[in-house]
């Protein structure tokens, strides 16, 4: 296992306050933690993946969610067993989705 961790800082759009964890492992092989918490501001992810020597992958994957989301004071924890950037990008963002759609 490999353990990658970015922060991403400067984020404009909120989670829900109140401490939430979202899960999503509708792939099979990828589940996704997502929680508020205070961080300054800042988005901050752990990966821990089966698939080693991709940090330049995971690392692109994760610049765009954040261009696409800019998520402030969030903690994401991922767990991957091999899941396709693609399919990380589509979990990722059905876990937001369902966060914000709670301010609903």
């Amino acid at each position: 296992m490999e353990t990658l961790t970015y922060r991403f800082e400067n984020g404009t759009r909120a989670l829900p306050p109140q401490p939430r964890v979202v899960g999503v492992v509708g792939s099979g092989n990828l589940e996704v933690l997502i929680e508020s918490m205070p961080q300054g501001g800042a988005c901050t992810v752990e990966i821990k993946t089966a698939a080693a020597g991709f940090g330049a992958t995971w690392q692109a994957v994760m610049l765009d969610f954040h261009e696409r989301w800019q998520l402030m004071d969030a903690s994401i924890a991922i767990n991957d067993m091999g899941a396709t950037p693609a399919v990380v990008s589509l979990r990722l963002d059905q876990a937001v989705e369902t966060m914000l759609g709670a301010l609903s």
